[in-house]
């Protein structure tokens, strides 16, 4: 079964038979995505951790059909029906579509009228007629089955039931679904309508016509469903959720009605009169809606791709964003009428101080909010402040910086995204008992900074801000995507063994919830780990979850200095062997850079060891535990601004990107009001994908185009400036 999983995995990735057969052999031995893709490139034919998921993914859809197959062959051979032949196919068969539509005559039903029909002993008369017998005398065969016992009163009857029968025939046979589908996957269109409110009074109706109104576009709407973007389906089935639209998706019925007949009329009998009566009733009743709801979940289920896809590349970016590092830092969670709360954490994120000061309106207590400022930096001895980018985000870094505080102390403003759905979870609770959300969200503001990835993997990537129509998609499958975002992007930066909290561990290759509790278990009991060897003292985590976890775990300070980067400890023995081969200690290597250009890492491939690995272990000997993620820069909001009032059509300014979706991006100027930068407006050349061209957080120039004061929104333009 697994070479029929390889080729079929192959043909529908592009990766080569040989790579797949591989990648499944490790992920059955229960191999994790982020090992395989660093620790095993030779057997993978170097695939990175997006071709392994990939992989992965495919095999467990093939797997589904299997379990689906199964179901299948015992429902049929429960029946008296499974022959041979329909064994074989339904064995053949990992299209899912096809799968069903083979199953589809004797999939249980509910009592239909064709069932009805048969009961009453009607199948021999539709038989009879689906012959199309030129010469046949209809009208004296009907009469031989009018029944009253059985329910059959008259002849209309008989040829109704007959129908019936045929009709469903009709609307089970593969080669009449094909047709109808061929034409909707050419022809069909979506079409969206505004419905009728059911408000009872005017004061509901305005009501109900204010909220309609974000969907104004699609009051009337039609377009070629193939061409329908990800983002207007979406919206489309929102607004049809709440009520205020009507969506439909057609085909060409005279289009599809012809192709039928030339299917399944022979001539033009009456019998041949009787059938197409039946399949006509079958592509109304039966075939076309059953088609169109198949072609809105398949459109839905693309345009949920779509949409996870750019909140996966957003996520991605996010949770690599720049960290500051181990800095002490303060932290304020800006306000007017409630004040900032303040917080002062130790360069390992440790909270040492909290109260709250008040600059701004109502109380005013600028004089002395600075002084106090001024008295937490010296005596926390302060690196760097910390300022969420809510409500008064602006006045607050005015205020600071206003200060004359040293120039050492660098100001930033972080996004505070999910910090207050952070700060009531259990989470925050478990590492703050003893203080409110006002606090815990300051330090979520302050950590953000340090390490955002750190602080980020506490939150449900769901509350973080990032995506497009997140709320609307297939919840299992972002969820799923999610997860091995945050995985893939944990294993690509790597963590202190020493420092990770519990949830940071949990996404550790390898490990997982239970596993991650242990280790701090372990940690509060014994002290800080000495090196990676020391791990598998930890409860329940053997050889294998060592295997897969311990590459990417660092220890700092520890006898060997390998326990501080990338290098795999199966790979010790590498390089100790080079150490050992230019005469010094694998410290020596670490620190000197003419040393390690002496080595030939031609000379330790082995069967099990070849090129790729080498190269990635003489990367790691040069920049030791290095971060991949990029420095953090400093940034600063135009001071002309601060209101979507002052904003004007032509202004250049600096600003943020805070969102990307596949029609564009959003971009903060620091006016609490995200602008648009349409797709078109991207760049001087044609913009397929905006995640081509601008990055999740990325320091930007643009152009005001429109300002709608009414509607809150901004129009703006990148073309010619960056």
């Amino acid at each position: 079964m697994n070479q029929i999983f390889s080729k079929l995995i192959s043909k529908s990735t592009g990766i080569s038979e040989r790579q797949v057969t591989n990648t499944v052999g490790l992920l059955e031995e229960g191999c994790t995505i982020p090992f395989i893709a660093r620790y095993r490139k030779e057997v993978t034919g170097t695939l990175d951790e997006v071709q392994v998921a990939s992989v992965n993914d495919a095999l467990e859809k093939l797997k589904d059909i299997e379990k689906r197959k199964e179901t299948i062959l015992k429902t049929i051979e429960e029946q008296g029906k499974l022959t041979p032949e329909l064994k074989t196919r339904i064995e053949n068969s990992w299209d899912s579509t096809e799968l069903e539509d083979i199953y589809l005559p004797y999939k249980p039903k509910r009592k239909t009228r064709a069932e009805v029909a048969r009961q009453k002993g009607l199948e021999p008369l539709a038989t009879f007629l689906l012959l199309q017998n030129p010469n046949a005398d209809v009208d004296k065969k009907v009469k031989e089955f009018i029944n009253k016992e059985k329910g059959v009163n008259s002849a209309e009857e008989a040829i109704q039931g007959a129908q019936d029968i045929i009709a469903e025939q009709v609307s089970e046979s593969e080669d009449a679904r094909n047709i109808v589908r061929f034409n909707f996957k050419r022809d069909a269109v979506i079409t969206s309508t505004k419905t009728k409110t059911k408000a009872k009074t005017p004061e509901a109706q305005q009501e109900w016509e204010d909220a309609s109104q974000k969907y104004r576009d699609y009051f009337d709407f039609s377009e070629k469903l193939a061409r329908c973007a990800s983002h207007r389906l979406l919206a489309m089935r929102r607004g049809e959720a709440e009520g205020f639209l009507k969506v439909s998706i057609s085909g060409d019925d005279e289009r599809c009605l012809d192709k039928l007949d030339r299917q399944f009329l022979r001539n033009s009998s009456r019998s041949a009169e009787l059938v197409w009566d039946a399949i006509e009733d079958a592509f109304k009743r039966l075939i076309k809606p059953s088609i169109e709801t198949e072609f809105a979940n398949i459109s839905k289920e693309k345009a949920d791709e779509e949409a996870i896809r750019i909140f996966v590349k957003n996520l991605e970016q996010l949770l690599m964003s720049a960290p500051l590092g181990q800095k002490r830092v303060l932290a304020l969670d800006p306000g007017f009428r409630t004040g900032c709360k303040v917080v002062c954490l130790d360069a390992e994120g440790n909270l040492l101080h909290n109260e709250a000061i008040y600059p701004h309106p109502p109380k005013n207590e600028r004089r002395a909010a600075g002084d106090k400022i001024w008295t937490l930096t010296k005596q926390y001895k302060i690196e760097a402040i910390s300022i969420g980018n809510g409500t008064a985000s602006r006045e607050t870094e005015e205020f600071v910086k206003s200060l004359g505080l040293p120039e050492s102390i660098q100001v930033f403003v972080v996004s505070e995204d999910g910090a207050s759905i952070y700060s009531a979870s259990k989470v925050a609770r478990e590492e703050f008992p003893d203080y409110d959300v006002t606090v815990r969200g300051a330090v979520s503001i302050g950590r953000r900074l340090m390490d955002p990835l750190a602080e980020l993997v506490k939150i449900d990537p769901n509350s973080i801000g990032v995506g497009q129509y997140q709320k609307d998609v297939d919840q299992k499958a972002l969820k799923h995507s999610l997860d091995q975002t945050v995985e893939m992007c944990v294993n690509k930066v790597g963590v202190n063994l020493n420092t990770a909290s519990k949830h940071l561990l949990t996404y550790i290759s390898g490990l997982g919830p239970a596993i991650a509790q242990n280790i701090v278990d372990y940690r509060a009991q014994n002290g800080a780990f000495s090196s990676r060897k020391e791990l598998l003292k930890v409860p329940k985590l053997g050889p294998k979850a060592f295997e897969q976890s311990a590459g990417f775990l660092r220890v700092s300070g520890g006898k060997q200095p390998l326990d501080n980067s990338a290098v795999h400890p199966e790979s010790y023995p590498i390089v100790e062997k080079m150490a050992k081969d230019l005469k010094c200690t694998v410290a020596d290597l670490l620190s000197d850079k003419t040393l390690r250009d002496k080595i030939d890492i031609k000379k330790y491939v082995t069967d099990k060891v070849g090129i790729p690995t080498l190269e990635d272990i003489m990367q790691e000997l040069d920049k030791p535990g290095r971060d991949p993620r990029q420095q953090l820069e400093a940034f600063a909001f135009s001071k002309d601004v601060k209101e979507l009032e002052d904003v004007q059509p032509g202004m250049v300014l600096p600003g943020i990107v805070t969102n990307i979706t596949n029609f564009g991006c959003f971009v903060d100027v620091g006016v609490h009001t995200k602008g648009l930068v349409h797709i078109s407006e991207l760049a001087d050349k044609f913009v397929k994908d905006p995640t081509e061209v601008v990055e999740l957080h990325q320091h930007v120039q643009v152009r005001v185009i429109e300002v709608d004061l009414k509607r809150g929104r901004m129009a703006l333009s990148m073309k010619g400036l960056n």
